[in-house]
C-alpha cells in the first residue's frame, strides 16, 4: 500500500528493548484539505534509518504494510490494534523547495499597434 502526504512529525529512535527499536512518522494526509488526517506510521529495526534525511514539511510517498493483532486483557476482553509499518519512502519535494511561480513578461497592449501598418493581408 502507499499514500502521499506531508511530514508533520518525526520521532527520535526508540529502543523498546536491547534488540528491538522503532521510530514513528506522522503524515498529514489531505484528501480533503479542509479536514486533513494525521496518520501514524512506524519503521522497525533497520528501517528506522529511512527517516534520517527527512524533514518536517517534506512531501513524501510512503509505502507500507498494514498489520493487525489482537490483545487480551486480564479480564479476558480482546482488543484489536492496527499498525502501518513503513518499508520504503520517497521524497517528492523537500520543505521550502516548492517551485516558485513562473515569471512572465507583462501582456502586450495589442491596441497600441501603429495605424499605418502596411501588412499585405
Amino acid at each position: 500500500m502507499d499514500i502521499k502526504g506531508k511530514i508533520h512529525e518525526i520521532s527520535p529512535i526508540m529502543n523498546v528493548t536491547e534488540t528491538f527499536k522503532k521510530r514513528e512518522l506522522i503524515i498529514e494526509y489531505a484528501e480533503n484539505p479542509s479536514y486533513p488526517e494525521y496518520i501514524k506510521f512506524e519503521a522497525l529495526q533497520d528501517k528506522v534509518n529511512l527517516f534520517d534525511n527527512l524533514k518536517t514539511g517534506d512531501q513524501v510517498e510512503v509505502f507500507f504494510n498494514l498489520r493487525g493483532r489482537p490483545w487480551t486483557d486480564r479480564n479476558g476482553k480482546t482488543a484489536y490494534f492496527n499498525t502501518l509499518v513503513v518499508w520504503r519512502i520517497n521524497t517528492l519535494s523537500a520543505a521550502g523547495n516548492e517551485s516558485p511561480a513562473p515569471e512572465y513578461a507583462p501582456p502586450a497592449d495589442l491596441n497600441s499597434a501603429p495605424q499605418d501598418d502596411d501588412l499585405p493581408f
